[in-house]
């Protein structure tokens, strides 16, 4: 992926053994990564137990934030694509005891609806 998809949010597959040394210190007993994704210096981790959302803040993307979300906890999800005019598409994620949902904003050329399926599989289970 290049620097300019980078900008642009766009969505692409992150190299799990690379993503599962990064977290092997938060990993619960027999958890491991089976999908993630990069958007820009954020990651989705799918792994068998649960999403994690990774944001990296900062100038130098050394603070980071680790959101944990159980699959059974997402009471819902949406998703809306880029329009023609539109320059990113949107992820929208329920937790169970939360009005507000958790939003993700993607590039218009992305991997969003690949995101989308993997979460459905997750979560319809």
């Amino acid at each position: 992926m290049g620097i300019f998809d980078n900008l642009l949010g766009n969505a692409s597959e992150a190299n799990i053994e690379k993503i599962e040394e990064e977290l092997i210190d938060i990993f619960a007993n027999g958890e491991h990564v089976e999908r993630a994704f990069n958007i820009f210096r954020d990651l989705f981790v799918f792994t068998n137990k649960r999403l994690i959302l990774i944001d990296k803040q900062g100038v130098s993307g050394k603070k980071t934030e680790y959101h944990s979300i159980p699959y059974k906890s997402i009471t819902h999800f949406s998703v809306e694509t880029a329009g023609h005019f539109d320059m990113d598409s949107q992820l929208k994620i329920w937790i169970s005891g939360t009005s507000a949902p958790i939003s993700k904003q993607f590039g218009k050329n992305n991997n969003i609806n690949k995101v989308q399926k993997i979460l459905a599989g997750y979560v319809l289970n």
